[in-house]
């Protein structure tokens, strides 16, 4: 029950996916357009796919790659927080980068509606699979799990890899996330289509469950397109805290998927299912044994 005079608290967010633009510059201002686009159509917050504004290098192995990554506090983060306090809107965008000389990250920074940055969060599991040489280019994240408060409630970011391990959600969700978002870039590898279906199934299968187990919203944008040997097979989403589906599927289109949320169903869900009340952690010990 809803105390008296407490209004709901509703956000829209939009989830931008597309197919890389050719280069660096066309795929940044693509996106800014689409961001335009998001918010005439009443977003409040913008998630943008995992490194949305290069190519999927990871295919290959090439150190000239590593010359497109970006610092924490270059003129590619500023473009995006000037545009964030333009439209009064919060930005998640993904980046390449560059820590130090040698020291590479897969990132995400949470930009407020008035531009300020609320932090960056740096992907801890990094997968090394043929197509997907992550490891190569890739430290995983010191920045630890994360919540940032913003003024569109508190959110999370993890990354692409991590969406397979329940302990990122549970962690976050722990601290305090009303909503998980999940930039990505998952697709099908040359000479696996026919295993498709089941390898998205369990994909989408394990973000809901995540949301259904932790009794938050979970928002995943993937890119879409075929890049060398990958054919990456969108379908972004939104879940609710009950793991339902708040989105159709959009496929393989460039699309802005976007969907109104409420968050009073989060505490609606947490007192229907209390698994955060029923946790037994005293029997978990074993688990950081192994």
């Amino acid at each position: 029950m809803k105390k008296e005079g407490k209004k709901d608290q509703r956000i829209i967010l939009s989830l931008i996916q597309h197919a890389y633009q050719g280069s660096v510059e066309e795929s940044v201002s693509f996106i800014e357009e689409q961001i335009k686009k998001a918010k005439k159509n009443g977003a409040q917050i913008v998630c943008l796919q995992e490194l949305f504004s290069t190519e999927y290098f990871c295919r290959t192995f090439s150190q000239a790659f590593f010359s497109l990554a970006r610092t924490e506090r270059g003129a590619f983060l500023s473009r995006f927080s000037s545009l964030a306090a333009k439209l009064k809107l919060v930005l998640i965008v993904p980046f390449f980068e560059k820590k130090m000389e040698g020291v590479y990250y897969n990132s995400a920074a949470v930009i407020d509606d008035d531009g300020a940055l609320k932090g960056i969060y740096r992907k801890i599991h990094i997968p090394d699979d043929p197509g997907f040489y992550e490891k190569y280019y890739f430290t995983p994240g010191d920045s630890g799990y994360a919540v940032f408060a913003t003024s569109h409630g508190k959110i999370a970011v993890l990354i692409c890899w991590d969406q397979w391990f329940p302990e990122a959600a549970r962690a976050v969700s722990l601290m305090g996330a009303d909503i998980i978002f999940y930039p990505t870039a998952i697709g099908t590898v040359k000479g696996e289509k026919r295993l498709e279906k089941k390898y998205k199934d369990a994909w989408k299968t394990m973000q809901r469950s995540s949301a259904i187990a932790n009794g938050v919203f979970v928002a995943s944008v993937n890119r879409t397109g075929t890049e060398g040997n990958i054919d990456f097979w969108g379908s972004s989403f939104v879940c609710g805290p009950m793991g339902e589906m708040l989105t159709k599927d959009p496929g393989r289109n460039q699309v802005i998927v976007s969907c109104e949320i409420s968050l009073d169903a989060i505490k609606e869900t947490r007192l229907t299912w209390p698994f955060f009340r029923d946790r037994r952690v005293d029997t978990y010990e074993g688990l950081l044994k192994k």
